[in-house]
């Protein structure tokens, strides 16, 4: 009797056994295969490769997109979008302007770069433009409201753009071209360079506009966005003391390079290092 009760046991557990797989077969079939696809997925959406953004590179006095040239080459071997706005360096409300008319055409977010008076035009574009993920400051002015490149400038010892060392030229609208003199060049711009680079360069210079030296900053970097700065320790145009202090203000990541001012050109090193580093800030 024991023995037909435990076969009968064994029989019922088998049929149960038998109903289960059929069950897991089921869900094998219908439930199983979709979370697999959805891993797949996510697998190769994982894999692929990150869009990187924009790196757009913006002049100072002086100077125009050349300037970037060594950055540029650097940027493209890497795979990233780049581009060098030529500045009209007309002024802070008028070439914050025309730099915010240009990100207006690109898509994605942007990596702004400035280079000396730049730090004041990517500051005012950045406040009002959302695409501006990160900053980076090149041997640059940073303001706050109210600053303006002849406040942040005099407010330490060291800058050589003084009225002996500049040439200035009135123009027909009454506004002034102001240039560095091609003697002086070397000393207040270009040290650092080689002489040859200095001889072009100083005979090539893009005017700014004089009234532009006391435009004030209208808004504050956005406190949110990602900042980093190039600070050159031998700069003769904007005081290296200058640098910091708008930098440490605004909560910049610090890089400092032996450098006079003409950082795009001297350090390129610095610069590209400081432009991955804002890039990989951005998601």
């Amino acid at each position: 009797m024991k023995s037909s009760i435990r076969i009968k046991a064994l029989a019922a557990a088998a049929l149960v056994s038998g109903a289960a797989v059929a069950s897991l077969a089921l869900l094998n079939d219908n439930a199983v295969a979709s979370p697999t696809a959805t891993n797949e997925n996510a697998l190769a959406s994982s894999a692929a490769p990150r869009v990187k953004p924009t790196v757009v590179l913006v002049h100072g006095a002086f100077a125009d997109s050349s300037s970037w040239n060594k950055e540029i080459g650097y940027l493209r071997r890497h795979g990233f979008p780049v581009y060098a706005i030529d500045t009209p360096l007309r002024g802070l409300a008028f070439d914050s302007a025309y730099v915010e008319a240009q990100l207006k055409t690109l898509k994605g977010p942007v990596v702004l770069v400035g280079h000396s008076y730049a730090g004041e035009v990517i500051s005012q574009v950045a406040a009002e433009t959302p695409k501006v993920k990160a900053l980076v400051y090149v041997a640059a002015l940073i303001p706050r409201v109210g600053d303006s490149a002849n406040s942040l400038i005099g407010q330490f010892p060291g800058s050589r753009l003084t009225p002996e060392n500049l040439r200035t030229v009135p123009l027909p609208g009454g506004d002034t071209d102001v240039y560095i003199k091609a003697a002086k060049y070397g000393t207040v711009y270009g040290n650092g360079l080689p002489k040859s680079a200095v001889d072009v360069a100083s005979v090539t210079q893009e005017p700014i506009a004089f009234s532009a030296f006391g435009d004030k900053a209208t808004v504050n970097p956005p406190a949110k966005t990602p900042k980093w700065a190039v600070i050159a320790t031998e700069d003769h145009a904007v005081p290296t003391a200058a640098q910091e202090f708008g930098a440490r203000r605004v909560g910049a990541h610090l890089i400092h390079t032996r450098s006079g001012h003409d950082v795009p050109a001297i350090s390129p090193d610095a610069v590209d290092r400081a432009i991955v580093a804002a890039a990989e800030s951005v998601h």
